[in-house]
């Protein structure tokens, strides 16, 4: 979009708005069955790992100045790196469908006087109207909403830890299970850090301030999600809200979270489809992805997003493994190539272990050992066929 450079406190608000979430909320619901000490020590640590690696994506974009999808090309090349760009355009949309119904049915069973679509339709214009505004113009709006956004939560915050009465939540949670939910939400932000982190007047304290921020809110809004559900016995968002009664902060809490989470999912999925064809323009596409997923919300039986959790991380941890090895480790780009024929059959036996991992319960969940695993075959493989292009190269000179 603009070509403006953003300040560390609006990449700061950028990413609270990120980590306040009807979203985060509801995955912080689906711990609750683990208890509060075994569910918060879970939430915590999964948040350290995938943080870290939000943080390492973050400086890539920081260092190169380029896009997210941009920096795909270092290690998948031009063509390669399409692939990797529509699936991220497609996750955006995606999510942009989830986020618009999870935000108007969460409004509707405060007010239940509007009917889904018109919640729907509420929300969908105020996420355009952010997209219209652009993101350095936004500085001074994103910092009221985000005020009357702490206010609201820090109230609901006290109402749900000053509360002594417990509930049983039903259900099943391995500790591996809650790891990898708790790193699952970072990791699916990996995918548009490098989007705002590029725009920044100091990118690397950008990235930095990025990571730190979207860390302690995330975690927050997990304990929200949790606490409340521990506290009320449902996991229900809708019934959680009715049985705590707050009705207007909760939905000031809805309708300006699902506004500022999702507008970041429009925004970079208008970067990204300029990665795809340069003939696109960014904001033109982000605002198609806003009414196209506005029409999803309204038109399709999008219910669930822990699945879109699951598919986020099976393609995007391979790919940001690959990254932070050829990046910071080997030191190759692979931006003036096609195709990197090698990275991409590494990506798809990522991906296939990935698959193959969320079927086993794993103490330390699927992401961890599905990129240590990655990375360490990037590392090897690269070293074996760099190592014969050398002596390839030797042998040529020597003759």
């Amino acid at each position: 979009m603009e070509n403006v450079k953003t300040s560390l406190w609006s990449n700061s608000l950028i990413w609270f708005g990120a980590g306040v979430s009807i979203a985060e909320i509801l995955t912080g619901t689906l711990i609750a069955p683990l208890g509060f000490k075994m569910g918060l020590v879970s939430i915590i640590s999964g948040h350290i790992i995938g943080c870290i690696l939000l943080y390492l994506a973050g400086m890539i974009g920081a260092k190169t100045g380029k896009s997210a999808m941009e920096t795909v090309k270092n290690s998948f090349g031009q063509k390669g790196s399409l692939i990797f760009s529509v699936l991220n355009v497609l996750q955006l949309l995606g999510w942009t469908a989830v986020m618009i119904l999870s935000g108007a049915s969460a409004a509707g069973s405060i007010f239940p006087t509007g009917s889904t679509v018109i919640w729907s339709l509420l929300i969908g214009a105020l996420i355009l109207l952010w997209t219209l505004i652009g993101l350095k113009n936004l500085e001074k709006i994103n910092s009221i909403a985000m005020g009357l956004l702490f206010i609201m939560t820090l109230m609901l915050s006290i109402v749900i830890f000053t509360s002594s009465s417990t509930s049983f939540v039903p259900g099943n949670m391995s500790f591996g299970l809650a790891l990898e939910l708790s790193i699952a939400m970072p990791l699916s932000w990996l995918p548009l850090i490098s989007d705002y982190t590029k725009n920044a007047k100091e990118p690397e304290k950008a990235a930095a301030v990025s990571a730190v921020t979207y860390f302690f809110v995330s975690c927050w809004m997990y304990m929200i999600g949790m606490g409340a559900a521990i506290l009320t016995g449902q996991s229900n968002i809708s019934g959680i809200l009715m049985t705590m009664g707050l009705g207007a902060a909760s939905f000031i809490i809805i309708i300006f979270s699902t506004v500022t989470t999702t507008f970041l999912d429009v925004y970079s999925a208008g970067v990204s489809s300029v990665s795809i064809s340069s003939k696109i323009k960014e904001k033109p596409a982000a605002v198609i992805v806003c009414i196209a997923g506005t029409m999803l919300a309204i038109f399709t039986p999008i219910t669930r997003f822990e699945s879109f959790l699951y598919l986020i991380g099976s393609v995007f941890a391979p790919i940001i493994s690959i990254l932070i090895i050829d990046f910071f480790i080997l030191k190759k780009d692979h931006s003036h190539d096609s195709f990197n024929i090698t990275n991409l059959i590494i990506w798809a036996s990522g991906f296939m272990l990935y698959r193959r991992f969320l079927q086993i319960d794993t103490p330390i969940g699927s992401t961890l050992p599905v990129m240590l695993i990655t990375a360490t075959l990037c590392i090897i493989v690269n070293k074996i066929i760099g190592g014969k292009i050398d002596d390839e190269k030797n042998v040529r000179e020597c003759s």
